[in-house]
């Protein structure tokens, strides 16, 4: 299972890991992030819906390649489903065998719209296409294969494309083309596909497939090779038995080509330890690159940690900078008018401060302003809370806690200070000894009007920032 791709369901091609865990098919990832806004995990919903967070947000950028993963399916054992094929290999050998098997069934390239077996695809060509012609230099005759054949039986005066008179260089020419002035050269794949290889991609990959496939190639043209060759002996032996002399010729220059084919088989072993060589070397720096993949992954994840731990040093300092130690404590908030909005929207309902304390060893406490308003201010007030938090040293202090607090808005022109204070109710549980990380928090649910928040008599906000105090008294 973990080798399929969350998206498709089929064997991961590219694999990509998420930042909650699951691993998608690189060209899936690209498609579901392109059609969808905002596009959540799948498999996260189906898991669990409830423990949907930030990281189960799908985004191409936030996703890293699986170079272990890639490694396993490049080494998984499969075989050929095509039946009649008994192949078997490795999967990162399975792609360039599709391009090879002699089982698959394959459209032929003239376009008569017949799938055939690759290894009977030139029998097709000779027997059955109705599309394989071939045009006479002589005669500007266009026929297919079997009329052409019989043509050459038929004629008392053989014409320049009748085997009898054939050049070998002219043989060879017949071979690959499919008439006098057009190469059976197919523009979309490779330059063998006339003699069974079916392989197609952009020039690039044609040139790569056409080096790595030398020993195929020259085994299928072989195979052409002989097929033409019985087709040329039955066609030139005369009806009484008798073979003429053309004929005889004919049958010398068969000979010479079969001293060819004789080397194109030596060159076919000789290609074959080459690649064989290669294929050695290229595991070899395989298995280099896929140590230096690990590596890079172990940096990776080191580099990871260390972000982690830079980013939580990070908020130990700035909460070492903003702390306050004697129960009086400032907030200033910036970018007011966003934050009242988003209030207003219930993107951000709320907002906390940083933790401040009654003494160095004492209460650890914050603020929860809601600048839309709370409970009965909601819409029509700012509501203020205190919130008491779990602290290091609960266990020597005295519980409930009985401090009395004072809220402050600052009026920035120093006029007229907002100010509201309270005694808590000691039955609360808001004051007992936190079992959590803070406790339901207490306040002034209508602290201030926003009709006065907003007014230009006040200077409450000013330059889109206010600021809020808190004093404990700790006597």
């Amino acid at each position: 299972q973990k080798y399929l791709c969350n998206n498709c369901n089929n064997i991961l091609k590219k694999a990509l890991q998420t930042l909650c865990g699951h691993r998608y098919c690189s060209a899936c990832l690209s498609w579901i992030v392109r059609n969808n806004k905002n596009a959540i995990c799948q498999k996260c919903k189906e898991e669990d819906p409830s423990t949907l967070s930030e990281g189960s947000l799908l985004a191409e950028e936030r996703a890293f390649g699986d170079a272990a993963i890639n490694k396993e399916i490049s080494e998984l054992k499969v075989h050929c489903v095509t039946l009649g094929c008994s192949w078997s290999g490795i999967m990162k050998n399975f792609e360039e065998h599709q391009s090879l098997c002699e089982y698959a069934l394959i459209p032929c390239h003239t376009g008569c719209g017949h799938m055939v077996m690759r290894r009977k695809l030139a029998d097709h060509l000779e027997n059955g296409c109705v599309n394989n012609v071939t045009m006479c230099q002589k005669c500007k005759r266009s026929l297919s294969s079997s009329e052409y054949q019989a043509g050459w039986r038929r004629k008392p005066e053989p014409c320049e494309c009748s085997p009898s008179t054939f050049l070998f260089s002219e043989f060879l020419s017949f071979l690959f083309q499919q008439n006098c002035s057009t190469p059976l050269i197919n523009k979309d794949g490779c330059r063998f596909s006339e003699v069974g290889c079916s392989f197609r991609g952009s020039k690039e990959k044609i040139k790569e497939h056409e080096k790595t496939a030398v020993g195929a190639h020259m085994l299928l043209l072989l195979q052409h090779i002989k097929q033409l060759k019985a087709s040329l002996c039955t066609a030139a032996k005369a009806p009484n038995g008798s073979i003429p002399q053309s004929e005889l010729n004919l049958e010398n220059k068969l000979h010479v080509f079969e001293n060819i084919v004789a080397v194109l088989n030596k060159e076919v072993e000789t290609s074959n330890l080459e690649i064989t060589a290669f294929r050695r070397q290229s595991e070899l720096d395989q298995n280099i690159i896929r140590g230096l993949e690990l590596k890079i992954a172990e940096l990776h994840r080191c580099l990871m940690q260390k972000d982690a731990g830079l980013s939580s040093l990070h908020k130990s300092l700035l909460f070492s900078e903003q702390a306050s130690y004697d129960g009086v404590f400032l907030w200033k908030i910036t970018d007011v008018g966003r934050k009242l909005q988003d209030s207003v929207t219930g993107r951000t309902v709320s907002l906390y401060s940083p933790a401040f304390y009654t003494a160095k060893y004492g209460y650890k406490v914050c603020l929860r302003v809601y600048l839309n308003g709370d409970g009965t201010g909601k819409g029509t007030h700012v509501s203020l809370f205190f919130v008491v938090m779990r602290g290091d040293y609960d266990a020597l202090l005295p519980w409930p806690f009985r401090h009395k607090v004072t809220f402050m808005l600052l009026d920035q022109n120093n006029r007229e200070h907002i100010i509201d204070a309270f005694r808590p109710d000691l039955t609360s549980a808001s004051f007992q000894r936190p079992v959590n990380d803070m406790n339901v928090a207490s306040g002034c649910p209508m602290f201030l009007p926003l009709s006065k928040l907003q007014s230009p008599k006040y200077a409450y906000v000013k330059e889109d920032t206010l600021f809020l105090k808190c004093i404990i008294e700790t006597n």
